[in-house]
């Protein structure tokens, strides 16, 4: 789908917060379904990546029901989870969790400025409303050579790999989805990746951002994709007004 078919704006916000919570109970068992469990192992390299561990306070953003906030704690780190799905965060406590969660915009995080170690973030860059905003936010509560760990679906380059991807992501995660939770929203899952700027403009965006060293692994063959970054020294990256403390 062209991304002048897609909803852009207020009204992407709206959809996508609706999609979320109602997508809510099933949402777990899909995605080890149809990543046939490797969206948990790119999340435990994508830790692995930014050397989360003990004393760390990570911010996991867009944090669903909480995959990479339970496996950050296991790792001794202190968590906070932000998602604007009231849903999903409900749905997290349902699964015994207890990390602590807040409701909140990617764009206006309820947190201090250089407030956390480690910002994470699986599977959702593409469902923000604007991913230049959201980076200058990120980058606004990270510390001074603080880390992130951003995940997020890509398509392969490569004709054959290109093909048979979409041929499962296009047709064949839609219809499961559809069976099992919600047609309308497992169609726009895989046209949501018309969302995802480049590799180039990813990292122009981190940079710009304030963000050094900022890198980006491919996995399965280009099927998903990892950013990792170090927040450099402070300086003014954006506008967004500082927020109460929860962490």
């Amino acid at each position: 789908m062209a991304l002048g078919d897609l909803p852009t704006g207020d009204e992407k916000r709206a959809r996508v917060r609706a999609m979320f919570d109602r997508i809510a109970p099933r949402y777990d068992a899909l995605n080890r379904v149809m990543s046939v469990g490797l969206d948990q192992r790119w999340r435990r390299r994508a830790l692995d990546s930014v050397g989360v561990g003990p004393g760390d306070l990570v911010m996991d953003l867009a944090c669903g029901t909480g995959d990479f906030c339970e496996l950050a704690e296991d790792r001794g780190a202190r968590v906070v989870g932000v998602d604007f799905a009231i849903r999903m965060l409900r749905q997290s406590r349902e699964r015994g969790l207890g990390f602590l969660s807040v409701q909140g915009d990617a764009e206006w995080l309820p947190l201090r400025s250089a407030s956390v170690d480690v910002v994470t973030c699986g599977f959702a860059l593409r469902n923000f409303v604007s991913l230049g905003g959201v980076m200058r936010e990120i980058a606004r509560v990270v510390k001074p050579g603080g880390r992130i760990a951003l995940i997020d679906v890509d398509r392969p380059e490569w004709g054959p790999l290109r093909a048979a991807h979409s041929l499962y992501f296009d047709r064949v995660v839609p219809l499961i989805g559809g069976i099992v939770s919600d047609r309308m929203a497992y169609r726009y899952l895989p046209q949501s990746t018309a969302y995802l700027p480049g590799a180039a403009e990813l990292r122009t965006l981190l940079s710009a951002a304030g963000f050094l060293d900022v890198n980006r692994e491919v996995l399965l063959f280009g099927a998903a994709q990892i950013l990792t970054g170090v927040r450099g020294p402070l300086t003014p990256v954006g506008t967004s007004a500082e927020g109460p403390a929860h962490a």
